[in-house]
């Protein structure tokens, strides 16, 4: 079998270990049997925004990932009536060339449970944010690792799908985490991580800046661990430094 580490652009500075690595053609989702979702999503930003084509259409086509054996996920009716958004991981937005780049991220796989008033404000807010960084003269590419949070000192919620023979209950993530590193057109990496409560928040995206050291303790895996860690320029999150937004 060959190794995705080596055919999939968005993995080229490593990521966490998982249960099942699902390579997309634009991204690529570690899944977790045990969560029924993914333990991370990794991906390019606008990974062909070099050719001069137009924005698509919003796919909207939620849909089961086959690739993972139907006793480890979720269907569309474990989140009907849940009271929780269908939270994109990867972001529709990210991925909006092509018809089926759009449409790939649409996969439940690359869903979390995610409340409403995060996943439609803040959240959506610092993809927002990553994308204008992208758009920076001086950014060459940016990846940007997603994971959902689950706090093991705090009871756990779960939606459940009634209708999947097998009983699927999916866990919501307490929160979650996006690392993003920024390749730099003068070779320079930079490194900002942030982590989300799943919940209404308040304040600005630079309050949620956090130790990639600590948020990798929650997710359980290194994240950009191809990397040493002397080559990255991370941005501590006691100076609440974030990229320049104008």
């Amino acid at each position: 079998m060959d190794d995705p580490f080596q055919m999939q652009r968005e993995l080229r500075y490593g990521a966490p270990v998982c249960d099942q690595i699902l390579a997309g053609r634009y991204f690529t989702i570690g899944y977790s049997w045990y969560f029924r979702q993914a333990k991370w999503t990794l991906e390019i930003i606008n990974p062909n925004d070099i050719y001069e084509w137009e924005s698509v259409q919003r796919r909207d086509k939620f849909r089961a990932d086959i690739r993972i054996p139907k006793r480890f996920r979720g269907g569309l009716n474990a989140y009907k009536g849940s009271g929780y958004d269908r939270g994109h991981l990867v972001a529709s937005a990210n991925h909006n060339e092509l018809d089926i780049q759009n449409s790939e991220t649409f996969l439940l796989s690359n869903m979390s449970p995610q409340k409403p008033e995060l996943n439609r404000f803040m959240w959506r807010d610092l993809e927002m944010a990553i994308r204008k960084l992208n758009d920076r003269e001086d950014v060459l590419e940016t990846y940007t690792l997603t994971a959902p949070v689950f706090y093991f000192q705090r009871e756990i919620e779960t939606i459940g799908d009634d209708q999947n023979e097998y009983g699927i209950d999916i866990p919501v993530p307490h929160a979650f985490v996006k690392s993003v590193l920024a390749e730099k057109l003068n070779g320079k990496l930079e490194l900002w991580t942030f982590e989300m409560e799943n919940k209404k928040l308040e304040g600005e995206l630079e309050d949620y800046l956090v130790v990639t050291y600590d948020a990798e303790q929650l997710v359980g895996g290194r994240f950009w661990d191809r990397i040493s860690g002397s080559d990255i320029h991370a941005q501590k999150a006691d100076k609440r430094k974030m990229w320049d937004m104008d």
